[in-house]
C-alpha cells in the first residue's frame, strides 16, 4: 500500500522489512543519506552499494515509484522542505530538546501512510463492535493500556489483558461482532501474533503497526499504518519511540466518541469526570 501524498522516506520505512536483501540494501543507502542518493543516477547509486542497476529500479518500484527519476524527484522536494538543524547544546537539557525536536518533526511523516479509507472503516467497526478486545506485548503493551483507558473513557467498553497465555484465551473467546485490536510496532511479536491467530475467523482483527508488510498484517482483516520514526526494522524492535502511535490513540478515540454521538459520549464523560473528582483530595 502506498499513499500518493507520503514522502520517499515514509513510503521507504514501511515497507523496508519486506524487502529482498539487494533491494533493502537499496533503501538503507537511501534512508542513510538522501542528501547524497537525490544527486546520483541510478547507476551511480548501484554501484555505491554494490547491486545491479535493475536492482534499483525494482527498489524504487517497491516504494511504489515508476523508477528512480521519479525517486529523486521526490526526495528533491521532501528535502527543501526540511528545516536547519537547530543548535540546542551540549547539555542534558540541550540534549532533551534536541530529541524532542526530532520526534515532532516525524509526527507529519508517521501518519503520511494512514490511509483514510482503512482508518474510517476501523473507527466504525470499533464504535460498533459488541467487544472490543485490545492485545499488545513489550514497548506497544503501554499504547494498549492507554487505548483501552481511553475508549472506556468516552463510552466504548474495551478490554486488554496483560499475560500473554491469557491474551489468547480472551482472543480466542470472540465471536462474530467482536473486534481484536492488536498493536505492535514490528507487527512480528509471538505472542501478539497467536493472539491475532486465536481471533481468526470469528473477530474482526485489526492491526495498528508501523510496517506495511509483515506477518501481523497477512493476520489482519484491516490494517492502519504508521510509520516508524526509525530508518531500519532493526530501530523498530530494539528502540523506536512509541510517540506516534500515543498521538494517533489520541485522536483515534475522539474520532471513536465523534463516530458513538454527542449524547452518550457526554453521558459517559460526565460520570467518568464524576469519578475522578471523588478520588481528588482535599487541599490542607
Amino acid at each position: 500500500m502506498h499513499r500518493s501524498d507520503a514522502g520517499p522516506i515514509a513510503r521507504i520505512a514501511t515497507v523496508l522489512n519486506s524487502l529482498q536483501p539487494t533491494e533493502r540494501r537499496v533503501a538503507e543507502a537511501i534512508l542513510q543519506a538522501p542528501d547524497e542518493v537525490v544527486e546520483l543516477t541510478a547507476q551511480q547509486l548501484a554501484d555505491r552499494v554494490g547491486v545491479g542497476r535493475s536492482s534499483v529500479i525494482r527498489a524504487c518500484q517497491s516504494f511504489g515509484y515508476r523508477g528512480f527519476p521519479q525517486l529523486r524527484v521526490a526526495l528533491a522536494g521532501t528535502l527543501g522542505q526540511q528545516e536547519p538543524a537547530l543548535d540546542y547544546g551540549q547539555g542534558v537539557v540541550g540534549r532533551m530538546r534536541a530529541e524532542i525536536d526530532r520526534v515532532a518533526q516525524s509526527l507529519p511523516q508517521a501518519v503520511s501512510m494512514l490511509d483514510e479509507e482503512a482508518v474510517e472503516r476501523v473507527v466504525r467497526e470499533v464504535a460498533r463492535a459488541r467487544r472490543v478486545l485490545i492485545v499488545a506485548n513489550g514497548l506497544s503493551a503501554p499504547i494498549a493500556s492507554d487505548l483501552s483507558m481511553r475508549l472506556t473513557a468516552v463510552g466504548r467498553p474495551a478490554e486488554t489483558v496483560p499475560d500473554a497465555i491469557a491474551q489468547q484465551i480472551a482472543a480466542s473467546g470472540l465471536a462474530s461482532g467482536d473486534v481484536c485490536l492488536v498493536v505492535s510496532g514490528s507487527g512480528a511479536n509471538e505472542s501478539s501474533l497467536r493472539a491475532a491467530s486465536a481471533a481468526r475467523g470469528s473477530a474482526l482483527i485489526v492491526a495498528l503497526t508501523s510496517f506495511a508488510a509483515s506477518a501481523l498484517t497477512a493476520l489482519a482483516d484491516l490494517s492502519v499504518v504508521i510509520a516508524p520514526a526509525g530508518v531500519s526494522f532493526r530501530d523498530e524492535l530494539e528502540h523506536t519511540s512509541r510517540v506516534a502511535h500515543a498521538v494517533f490513540v489520541e485522536v483515534f478515540v475522539g474520532a471513536v466518541a465523534h463516530e458513538l454521538g454527542d449524547e452518550g459520549t457526554r453521558r459517559v464523560r460526565d460520570r467518568v469526570l464524576g469519578i475522578l473528582s471523588d478520588n481528588l483530595a482535599d487541599d490542607e
